[in-house]
């Protein structure tokens, strides 16, 4: 696309360079017939999940953030195996990031700069992007990202099967508003201070119809009104201290039940509940498990930030990057995670054959008041053989 030079305008502006619009760029790089139908699928099934009308447990594991296509669909072959093994119990999604928020300077991801170099060559990074995702789809394999830039998620939001407001951008109004209108199940974190409210806020918020100024398919401008995504919830990411812990989850809860929203959550293993250090996810996610295993149905979801090969690199000019390692936040390696996986999907089961002893299947009818956390029984279930 041509770059024209604002030097002339009054303005800050040093260059701008058109870009391919939504319409154009998906024709170009369209998703085939089976991935749209596992797209679908993966929709439902964790909308089901988080709205408590399915006893399995939703996890979202892969990179930091992702600059290497080959690892990245390495990863995603690796995860596929399993989620197939563990689809019983499990509905594994990929996280898939190409956008980074900054809390001062730093790589802004793949889509902004997708040669690592400070060239920015977003055109580039958008193509590659969205040409990554289709594939990862093609594999069988659901993706998850982050939505920051509201443009950005207009080339991409048809490939994602599950997305994450993050916790810098869980006050604002405009990524509000963005979730409201898209398809897929939306995750708002806790603030970086630790603060749920204002997920739980968010979560009200975007289930809410809502009007206003998008960028059309078309690259046009648009006034758009939207139904509101009934499929938002929040994500405990901790924050000063932790909130992985049953207090913390119990307390969210309580203010979920107040604000009249379903009591289930995802936890996220990495950031704040982990101190950002990538191994202490091995205890957040065991303590986690045995809280499943126990029976506690309110932890819906489990994110795990993982690569190839454990810890973090520096982008060094000049010097080429290990295969497989973050470039961003420090991750688990594989190893870990498949054992993460496996200890989970077993707690999973556990927790399956404490709510259903008989083998019967339960389904949440409608959410009608406060619940014993491991005994969905009575008023506020329905049981189907």
């Amino acid at each position: 696309m041509p770059s024209t030079s604002v030097a002339a305008l009054p303005s800050r502006l040093t260059l701008v360079e058109e870009l391919a619009t939504p319409s154009e760029l998906r024709a170009i790089m369209p998703l085939c017939q089976q991935g749209a139908a596992l797209i679908a699928n993966t929709r439902n099934a964790l909308a089901q999940i988080f709205a408590g009308n399915c006893d399995r447990l939703a996890l979202i594991v892969g990179p930091c953030s992702i600059h290497d296509r080959a690892a990245a669909l390495e990863f995603a072959r690796r995860l596929n195996v399993l989620r197939v093994r563990h689809a019983d119990v499990l509905e594994v999604v990929m996280r898939a990031y190409f956008e980074k928020p900054r809390t001062t300077i730093g790589w802004k991801g793949w889509i902004n700069d997708p040669d690592l170099d400070g060239s920015c060559r977003v055109a580039c990074g958008l193509r590659q992007a969205r040409e990554l995702l289709v594939d990862i789809n093609a594999i069988a394999m659901p993706v998850a990202t982050e939505f920051l830039d509201v443009i950005n998620a207009q080339y991409l939001d048809d490939l994602v099967s599950w997305g994450a407001i993050g916790a810098r951008t869980t006050e604002s109004q405009v990524h509000r508003q963005l979730a409201s209108g898209l398809a897929a199940p939306i995750g708002f974190k806790n603030g970086t201070d630790g603060n749920v409210r204002i997920a739980i806020d968010a979560v009200k918020v975007a289930q809410q119809p809502h009007r206003f100024i998008a960028l059309g398919d078309s690259g046009r401008p648009a006034s758009v009104e939207t139904s509101g995504n009934p499929a938002c919830h929040i994500v405990l990411r901790g924050g000063k201290t932790p909130n992985y812990d049953a207090q913390s989850v119990d307390e969210a809860c309580a203010q979920l039940l107040e604000t009249g929203l379903a009591p289930y959550v995802a936890i996220d293993a990495s950031h704040g509940n982990s101190g950002k250090d990538p191994f202490a996810q091995v205890n957040v996610c065991s303590d986690i498990a045995a809280r499943i295993a126990s029976g506690d149905c309110r932890i819906a979801g489990v994110m795990i930030e993982s690569h190839l090969f454990a810890g973090r690199q520096d982008v060094m000019p000049g010097a080429p990057l290990a295969y497989g390692k973050s470039i961003t936040d420090a991750c688990l390696g594989w190893d870990d995670t498949a054992h993460l996986i496996d200890t989970l999907a077993n707690a999973a089961r556990a927790r399956r054959c404490i709510r259903r002893p008989h083998g019967t299947r339960e389904r949440r009818r409608q959410f009608a008041g406060p619940i014993d956390p491991f005994h969905l029984t009575g008023e506020n279930l329905e049981r189907t053989s």
